[in-house]
């Protein structure tokens, strides 16, 4: 059974790719294009309470992440933000970081913030087909590297 976290962030329709104890998930507001929620699939509200099996897998994910990411939105940076005011479980907001705009269906994701902090506030939100069609995207393209 997924986390509270999870299902928040839209899974099973936003999931790109499942590690052993990590879920990898298109967030549904993006800062930047790509942008994306790395999920714990344990049941921890603290990063010390991760298993060291958990530590190991998010590397698998990790990797993942930054190869997919590299090649569908050539991103300059990449911040991890674990931002764990709202949603409980262990998560991290994964923003690639680029300097100007990249175009995705018709639809221009700016990144406001570059090259300070990620602009937050100024999402695209993306409704539940959009989401579905860029996580298969990027699911394909996990696949096939």
């Amino acid at each position: 059974m997924p986390n509270p976290t999870a299902l928040a962030f839209g899974y099973p329709r936003s999931k790109v790719a499942e590690t052993d104890r990590w879920l990898v998930l298109v967030r549904p507001k993006q800062p930047t294009f790509g942008s994306l929620v790395l999920v714990c699939k344990e049941p921890a509200h603290a990063f010390s309470e991760l298993s060291p099996e958990a530590f190991a897998d998010m590397q698998t994910a990790i990797a993942g992440i930054e190869r997919v990411l590299k090649a569908k939105v050539a991103y300059e940076k990449i911040n991890y933000l674990m931002l764990m005011m709202v949603d409980r479980d262990v998560h991290f907001h994964v923003l690639p970081r680029y300097e100007g705009a990249r175009e995705h269906e018709g639809l221009s994701f700016p990144d406001a913030g570059w090259p300070a902090a990620p602009a937050l506030g100024t999402a695209v939100a993306l409704d539940d087909d959009a989401v579905a069609r860029l996580a298969q995207d990027l699911a394909e393209a996990w696949v096939a590297a």
